[in-house]
């Protein structure tokens, strides 16, 4: 219904923003990351929303990236998270780390964010395999190479490679790669750098 607001900021109180459009102040809920990345007060700011319509209230939330309003939008999605717990995720990690969390299966990473639980990470996980992993992981240069780009990871983790290099060393492996060939191809750009 309302997919975009641009006006000037008139008030920060995070995690509330009121937006002056035209004489009109909108109240809109904003992740931390969409936060810190706000211009000053007086001055004109953009954000992608999405409007939440419950039996008590209509709240508007904004985003700073399409990439985090379509994030915000799976996440509410998942039984038993609001888009309070959702704004919390996107508040405690970005959507980088999100994806790699979710094509790692890292439920530790997702336990970090206050408010998130085991059994809810682990729901997470489950429910966003191979819809925000798969989309996101080739944002964050996790490209998806076949069904095995989780194996590999894992590999190459077990290995002792860090998130950051085993995430490289899978950009170096051919979609449709088996497992095996996919650990030799990523261990060989490894060795190369």
């Amino acid at each position: 219904m309302i997919g975009r607001i641009a006006g000037t900021l008139l008030e920060k109180n995070p995690p509330q923003l009121l937006v002056d459009c035209q004489g009109v102040g909108y109240e809109v809920d904003v992740p931390m990351s969409t936060f810190y990345n706000l211009p000053g007060l007086g001055e004109k700011v953009v954000l992608l929303t999405h409007l939440a319509i419950r039996e008590d209230a209509h709240v508007l939330f904004g985003f700073g990236t399409a990439e985090e309003r379509a994030t915000f939008r799976q996440l509410i999605k998942i039984s038993g998270v609001g888009a309070r717990t959702a704004l919390a995720i996107l508040s405690g990690m970005s959507v980088t780390d999100l994806a790699q969390a979710i094509t790692l299966q890292e439920a530790g990473r997702l336990t970090r964010v206050p408010g998130i639980g085991k059994k809810t990470a682990e729901r997470l996980l489950l429910e966003l395999k191979g819809k925000l992993g798969a989309d996101l992981g080739a944002v964050s240069g996790a490209a998806a190479v076949g069904d095995h780009s989780s194996d590999i990871l894992h590999a190459l983790l077990a290995l002792g490679y860090s998130d950051k290099e085993a995430l490289l060393a899978l950009k170096a492996v051919p979609a449709g790669s088996g497992v095996s060939e996919g650990i030799k191809l990523a261990l060989k750009s490894l060795s190369k750098g």
